[in-house]
């Protein structure tokens, strides 16, 4: 039974999942957030997902391998990833380690990357 909060929530607002990040997260955590995220992007036909991980102030070399796996998962399941609040410290850390996050798209904060995946549809409507 668990009785703390919850280190990660997940909330559906359209077509977008917007998993919040509360609190650091040990790896076998990390893989159960992966799990849940990627079994609602199916559940609820994602098109976009938001990961805000503005509470952390660290991201070590797992999680950042995790959050690309779940990018990469999600995009093979036809949803965009953005990765939002990273903190500047953590950014400056991840670069001086060589880490960084790959192809995932990040934007400043929650209502940055909203606007990212907005932008999206409207160049995919135009197309289509």
């Amino acid at each position: 039974m668990n009785s703390g909060p919850a280190l990660v929530s997940i909330l559906r607002q359209g077509d977008t999942l917007v998993a919040s990040v509360h609190t650091a997260l040990d790896d076998s955590e990390m893989v159960r957030f992966q799990n849940d995220l990627v079994r609602q992007i199916g559940e609820y036909r994602a098109r976009g997902v938001i990961i805000d991980v503005a509470a952390l102030d660290v991201i070590d070399s797992f999680a950042s391998r995790t959050l690309q796996t779940i990018a990469d998962i999600a995009r093979l399941r036809g949803a965009v990833t953005v990765i939002v609040g990273i903190q500047p410290d953590v950014a400056f850390a991840m670069v001086r380690l060589g880490m960084g996050m790959g192809e995932v798209t990040t934007a400043l904060d929650l209502e940055e990357g909203m606007a990212h995946l907005a932008r999206l549809r409207e160049v995919g409507n135009a197309r289509g």
